[in-house]
């Protein structure tokens, strides 16, 4: 049997970035996927978004060092991952949005978050193209951006394979062997390991790798659907998002990509709970209409594909991020409810840090209670 610190379940948003911060900690990590590569499972349906500009304070301060660690990846590893650091907007057509945006200032500036509110005619100014009638004005935070999921994927799991992980794919875990109440290992449909630690990062199937050691995680999946243009001349900085409800839908966001295309993607309400991951043909007349009513210029462009990605959701759209309390050595990071790419980077280095055990700063402190597995679960994120 071959024996390793630390076994990653899911070699995907969260579990790839912590096996690079765990190698460059130099822990001896193995990353074990179901799939045949990297990112197979949610994180290539993506699209890409990556936001410090949440109302979760623990979001906040994990989106921070992401923010740190994608806008200088090229300049210490060499990787291209198309990052723009284009922005992010939220647009108030309704008093209950500018309502929400503003009161939600409070909160984001106490964390030191470069956000501020514009009213129509400077908001006009970021956004130029945004249909201006009943436009009230937005929000718009400018150190927010965006990169290529494909390219950021591959860059961190090339950066944590040099850095010393072993990533195993096509293997899927079948069990998880504990003792006296302990870790002791992990078996597969390809062989046995031995570790003390297990890291449940198993997105949309963390429910079932929870089954494995007795436990019943409240994570479950639901659909959510993404599309891309046709390349075209540039003309949008900043990712834009409409959270205006309307039938059959919560919330839609897009942004034009460094390379021309616009990607755009929608929240489904109600939400589509399960697995299937087939896309519709529902989705794309009603997220166009949304589109172009907000912004005309798009009416024209062409759809090149849509694909349909899974969200693994908690009860308070928030994740679920501790140590097992049930079983020593088996950690949680799960329920990322559709932000895995962008609380990924953050949070794999603070989950290298609780395995190497090492003195965990006030801050750290703050987002493990707030993410606990064990609290209770009241309402929902306002930004989810």
């Amino acid at each position: 049997m071959t024996n390793y610190d630390v076994v990653i379940i899911g070699a995907g948003s969260v579990g790839v970035p912590a096996a690079l911060a765990m190698a460059h900690a130099g822990v001896n990590v193995l990353v074990l996927d179901q799939f045949a590569s990297q990112g197979q499972g949610s994180n290539k349906s993506a699209i890409g978004g990556i936001r410090a500009t949440h109302s979760d304070p623990a979001k906040i301060h994990l989106c921070l060092r992401t923010l740190e660690i994608v806008s200088t990846w090229q300049e210490t590893y060499g990787h291209n991952i198309e990052w723009t650091t284009g922005g992010y907007t939220f647009v108030a057509y309704r008093k209950q949005e500018e309502r929400t945006l503003k009161d939600l200032l409070e909160v984001q500036h106490s964390y030191g978050l470069n956000i501020d509110w514009y009213d129509k005619d400077d908001f006009l100014e970021i956004v130029p193209d945004l249909n201006q009638n009943g436009l009230i004005g937005g929000t718009f935070s400018p150190k927010d951006g965006h990169c290529s999921t494909l390219l950021a994927g591959h860059a961190f799991y090339e950066e944590a394979k040099r850095a010393g992980a072993t990533f195993h794919y096509n293997e899927r875990v079948t069990g998880i062997v504990v003792e006296n109440g302990r870790v002791k290992g992990v078996k597969t449909t390809k062989g046995e390991y031995g570790t003390k630690v297990v890291l449940n990062a198993a997105g949309p199937w963390a429910r079932k790798i929870g089954a494995l050691v007795g436990l019943d995680h409240p994570v479950n999946p639901d659909s959510h659907e993404g599309g891309i243009t046709e390349p075209v001349a540039h003309f949008l900085d900043p990712m834009v998002v409409d959270i205006r409800p309307a039938p059959g839908s919560a919330n839609y966001y897009f942004f034009q990509l460094a390379i021309g295309q616009v990607v755009f993607c929608i929240t489904p309400q109600p939400p589509i709970p399960g697995f299937d991951r087939r896309e519709t043909s529902v989705f794309l007349p009603q997220v166009a209409r949304r589109m172009v009513v907000l912004m005309p210029r798009l009416t024209n462009i062409r759809v090149r594909r849509t694909w349909r990605g899974l969200y693994p959701m908690s009860p308070d759209g928030s994740p679920l991020v501790g140590w097992s309390e049930e079983i020593k050595g088996y950690l949680m990071a799960i329920g990322m409810c559709g932000q895995g790419f962008m609380l990924g980077p953050g949070l794999g280095e603070l989950l290298a840090r609780m395995v190497t055990q090492e003195t965990l700063s006030a801050e750290d402190q703050e987002i493990l209670q707030i993410l606990s597995p064990y609290r209770r679960f009241r309402g929902q994120e306002a930004l989810k």
